[in-house]
């Protein structure tokens, strides 16, 4: 028995959000679960997996194929599978990111297991793993165990810690044999739409300032990309500017966006819809722009400002390019 870990590597490289899913595995092994850590990564070509060993992994099983090089469904889910196959695990991990949330539903149907999504907790309790996921669109939390393993859950990004870093020596790579012919594959990805340079993925930023319909218009969002320049985070916004056309798909924040869990997360012209809510809730600090005080985003607010976004924004900008300048 062991924790089986997937390894999401984009580009070459390992995506932090995997090391914080090995991190979560090391602790839930220190909570009385069965170990070791072990990884499982399909990819072109090995992208350093011995350096995971200091995030906590043990080893680290290497599907290498050719078609790997970009997200294949079909390919991903047979390593897992076969790695699945290979060491028995009592739980598998996966990061709650876009490949994630696609890929661990096709893994928990091949192999008939039970699946706990976007979880925001993960606990011992009498030798058994339970989840904790948010339902009702983030207003409750729901507990969920498992009848039998593997227990596969995805993690919702920035909740769960990586380890330090500083213990352990490398991980050990190892080969998984895989038969794999990407002819059969009924859909390949041809193409990736990366963000802008230098700004992190919605689901991996620290910072987040959004913008809503309060902005009035897509001319006008300049000012989140002026203050998320100064704070150094990602812009996003809400899915009304979404669907309006002012920003793509990729920026939407929300249940039928994106999920994250920054460490600031600053929502201009934005009222607070259910559905917003759902995607941000669980930001370490919210910071809410926005004229109308009976709002329902200063409702989950650690701190609000009531005032025109035209007027406080800029304000705001200014002070932090200040303070930058005298860092």
């Amino acid at each position: 028995m062991a924790i089986l870990v997937f390894v999401e590597q984009r580009d070459g490289s390992v995506r932090s959000i995997a090391r914080e899913a090995l991190g979560e595995a090391t602790r839930l092994v220190a909570a009385g679960l069965p170990g070791p850590v072990v990884g499982v990564c399909a990819a072109a070509s090995d992208p350093g997996l011995a350096a995971l060993g200091d995030a906590g992994a043990s080893e680290v099983l290497l599907a290498a194929h050719p078609s790997f090089e970009r997200y294949d469904a079909r390919g991903y889910a047979a390593a897992v599978v076969a790695a699945v196959e290979q060491i028995q695990p009592a739980v598998v991990l996966f990061p709650a990111s876009s490949m994630g949330r696609d890929l661990a539903p096709r893994v928990a149907a091949r192999l008939d297991a039970g699946l706990a999504s976007d979880c925001s907790a993960l606990a011992v309790e009498g030798g058994k793993l339970v989840a904790t996921r948010p339902v009702y669109a983030g207003k409750a939390a729901q507990k969920v165990g498992f009848t039998r393993a593997p227990a596969i859950v995805t993690l919702r990004p920035k909740l769960f810690a990586p380890l330090d870093g500083k213990n352990g020596g490398p991980a050990g790579v190892k080969p998984l044999a895989l038969a794999y012919d990407p002819s059969q594959s009924k859909a390949r990805v041809v193409e990736i739409k990366a963000t802008a340079a230098g700004r992190a993925d919605l689901t991996e930023a620290e910072i987040i300032v959004s913008g809503g319909r309060g902005l009035k218009g897509p001319e006008h969002f300049n000012l989140i990309e002026d203050l998320a320049t100064a704070l150094g985070g990602t812009v996003g916004a809400s899915r009304a500017v979404v669907d309006a056309g002012w920003r793509p798909h990729s920026d939407q924040v929300g249940q039928t966006g994106k999920t994250v869990s920054p460490k600031l997360y600053v929502a201009v012209g934005i009222s607070g819809a259910i559905q917003h809510l759902a995607g941000m809730s669980s930001s370490r600090c919210i910071v809410a722009i926005n004229k109308d005080a009976e709002a329902p985003i200063f409702k989950i607010a650690d701190y609000g400002i009531v005032g025109d976004a035209f007027e406080v924004v800029p304000a705001l900008t200014e002070a932090i390019k200040r303070l930058n300048a005298q860092g």
